[in-house]
């Protein structure tokens, strides 16, 4: 109960209008003081959260995804996804799907994968006469992938807190990023294929021939090297997650500049400023989070929750179904990055007592935060697709409701099938 009264009292103080780091720090700092009478040392678990190699990840993945967008690459891997779908029932949908899957696996950002791929998505749906409300939906959901296909900013802020590999949460979300991807991509088959049995009308574009193919993938070649150099490096252990990073950044930095040609030194400049800046405000939210943390461990909650797990004798399914539920009602009202640093300090202690790998916990985490972000009122995704379309956001909120089901029967499989997210990890070693 004191968990839940402090998450209340949080929550509330974060709507007062404060920044999220702002509010979250001064909220722990007050509660220490309350509490204990000083804040002992704070500043120096502080600094040790950030003193940390791991974080170097989260600038370079932006700088990657920074130049894609920049270099002008998304346009040729939206091109070729429609060119090998167009012919299929919702083929505008498929390839959106797969244009979001391919960018999730540069971008790290479930935001930065709506905005773009919708930016050059929706106009063309539309165009071709795509059910309005279909074309919001899959390209909301569509984004989510973002955080779920590695890399993963939610996923590395999870590994610094929790102290798992980052490199096994970076595989372990594979299966279930294309699991999601293909649902996803089903339910725009058959919902399409419903509404031309309805119509009567069937109007699709012919199924591209062997030239037109060819011609795509040699368009869009240079771009899809990017998953492969960065995901197959970290799986053959050429290198850590946080090297991949650099690499990355640095490889995408060529294809832009070398390949396409887009891309001079502002555009460096500037996509740097912006990795720095985004970096700044995240690591900000890291020290309030920690804070947090800390007042968590300070007042002896994680050990509390452990015993109340232990006394009610939850088994490990019942207690993943009932943080799942919490973290769908937290993502109703907070963003992603705050209900994994708000959550983690919590939770890993009755994990570690259950026996539950971490790297599984993680991935359904992940999932649940991609609920969150097409979940009203909250959801960033809807919000961005509001933008793009120029509609009403009800309009889009009720697009995303099917997308919002199908997430939460992927959370139940995951749940229900370990070795989704778990086998391609334990095939390889993994550094952090």
């Amino acid at each position: 109960m004191t968990f839940l009264a402090l998450l209340a009292l949080l929550i509330g103080f974060l709507y007062l209008g404060l920044p999220m780091f702002a509010g979250m720090m001064i909220f722990s700092g007050a509660v220490l003081l309350f509490a204990e009478g000083s804040l002992g040392t704070l500043g120096e678990f502080v600094f040790g959260k950030l003193n940390t190699y791991l974080l170097v990840a989260i600038p370079l993945f932006m700088l990657m995804a920074t130049f894609m967008v920049r270099g002008k690459v998304v346009d040729d891997l939206y091109h070729a996804a429609h060119v090998f779908t167009r012919h299929l029932p919702g083929g505008l949908g498929v390839a959106t799907v797969a244009a979001c899957g391919v960018f999730a696996a540069v971008s790290g950002s479930s935001v930065a994968t709506a905005l773009t791929i919708g930016a050059v998505a929706l106009p063309q749906m539309l165009r071709y006469g795509y059910d309005p409300r279909g074309a919001y939906g899959v390209v909301a959901a569509g984004g989510t992938l973002g955080i779920l296909i590695p890399p993963s900013a939610p996923m590395v802020l999870f590994g610094i807190a929790s102290d798992t590999s980052i490199g096994a949460l970076f595989m372990a979300g594979v299966f279930p990023g294309l699991m999601l991807a293909a649902i996803f991509a089903a339910w725009c088959m058959w919902g399409e294929w419903r509404r031309e049995r309805r119509s009567g009308a069937r109007n699709r574009p012919p199924r591209a021939d062997w030239g037109e193919m060819a011609a795509a993938l040699r368009r869009a070649f240079w771009a899809l090297t990017l998953p492969p150099v960065v995901l197959g490096g970290i799986y053959l252990g050429v290198f850590t997650a946080t090297e991949a990073a650099g690499i990355g950044a640095l490889w995408a930095a060529a294809i832009a500049v070398v390949v396409y040609r887009r891309f001079g030194w502002r555009d460096l400049w500037e996509g740097a400023g912006d990795a720095a800046r985004t970096t700044a405000v995240l690591f900000a939210i890291i020290i309030g989070a920690a804070m947090y943390g800390f007042m968590l461990a300070k007042l002896g909650i994680p050990d509390g929750l452990v015993k109340l797990v232990v006394e009610w004798k939850l088994s490990r399914i019942e207690f993943l179904l009932a943080t799942m539920a919490l973290v769908f009602v937290l993502g109703l009202v907070l963003e992603s990055i705050s209900i994994i640093l708000i959550t983690t300090p919590v939770v890993m202690p009755v994990l570690k007592q259950l026996g539950i790998d971490p790297v599984w916990y993680g991935v359904l985490l992940t999932i649940n935060l991609e609920l969150a972000l097409i979940s009203p009122p909250v959801g960033m995704n809807l919000v961005v697709i509001k933008q793009i379309a120029g509609v009403p956001l009800y309009e889009v909120e009720r697009a995303a409701l099917p997308y919002m089901v199908l997430m939460g029967i992927a959370i139940l499989l995951v749940v229900a099938f370990p070795g989704l997210a778990l086998w391609l990890p334990s095939t390889m070693q993994l550094g952090r």
